[in-house]
């Protein structure tokens, strides 16, 4: 068995996902929502998409009434098209711009490849969806759900919040992983091309929804989410002025490593990295330097 569920409430469910590949053990998450209506929350990739289903077996789900997709990136929706073939009568929302993608996903895929190298092939092939099953996020109402556009972390980005408080932020509110009892550890997420006042925007349209939890992709729950999404809206702005410093004082290869030592010593949203074995911590510096890229090409431009 390779996953592990957590029950928050009776509503509420996660499902914490390991596929193969060292230091990614329950790095990606499902989520599950049972009111009047059961929600899906992002699929992970292909590879977990056999521990997802048993996972859903051993919680007693039977139907499915939406699958939610927060955005298209493999991680969290490589395996929408395995679980969809195991819910044939359930819908697929994402955001519109990502809908050709499910539908002929080989462009994603090979992007995927490009980007990541073996831990995109690792997160395995994504199978398509047919375009009669999706639904425009933009388009998509429900009893018990509705959409926020949040782009940033990725152009095509969306939350969903539920009647009571619950925020699925995906990853709009940054990576906050449970490294450590007390110890926070919550980073940006903001590979190229990133821009600035667009995650900021979004940030603010979720804070004016005032959502009562926060359930993050990645993999934490807060029930203090206004408090996490203005504390990561800070976070954004103090990396700015950071990388900033550290660009005018270094044009070279100097820099990125420059960055990505004085964001680890100095941002105590990120003291948790402290307690992370090594393989994580190799994972987390990974994707710390590609969110320092984003910053770098939005200062840039």
């Amino acid at each position: 068995m390779n996953y592990r569920i957590k029950k928050h409430s009776d509503r509420l469910y996660q499902v914490l996902l390991s596929p193969p590949i060292e230091g990614f053990d329950e790095f990606i998450c499902s989520w599950i929502y049972r009111g009047k209506e059961t929600l899906l929350v992002d699929t992970g990739p292909s590879v977990t998409a056999g521990d997802l289903l048993a996972a859903l077996g051993e919680i007693g789900l039977e139907t499915l009434d939406y699958i939610l997709l927060t955005h298209i990136h493999i991680d969290h929706a490589g395996g929408a098209g395995e679980i969809a073939a195991a819910f044939p009568g359930t819908p697929v929302v994402c955001h519109e711009t990502g809908l050709p993608h499910l539908v002929d996903p080989e462009k994603l895929w090979q992007g995927t490849v490009k980007t990541l190298g073996d831990t995109g092939r690792a997160y395995g092939p994504i199978r398509p969806i047919a375009a009669n099953r999706l639904i425009n996020a933009r388009d998509f109402s429900a009893e018990t759900v509705t959409p926020v556009l949040t782009p940033g972390h990725a152009p095509h980005h969306v939350s969903f919040m539920t009647a009571d408080g619950i925020l699925f932020a995906g990853e709009a509110g940054g990576v906050h992983i449970d490294l450590h009892e007390t110890t926070p550890y919550l980073r940006p997420a903001t590979p190229p091309k990133f821009f600035m006042e667009t995650s900021l925007a979004s940030i603010d349209r979720l804070l004016n929804k005032q959502p009562l939890t926060i359930c993050y992709g990645h993999t934490a729950m807060k029930n203090d989410a206004v408090t996490w999404l203005k504390k990561h809206r800070q976070q954004l702005r103090s990396w700015k002025d950071l990388i900033g410093e550290e660009m005018r004082a270094h044009n070279d290869d100097r820099l990125i490593p420059a960055c990505v030592a004085r964001l680890i010593a100095s941002d105590p949203l990120m003291k948790g990295l402290s307690f992370a074995s090594e393989p994580v911590l190799r994972r987390e510096r990974f994707f710390i330097e590609n969110s320092v890229k984003g910053f770098i090409g939005y200062l840039e431009n």
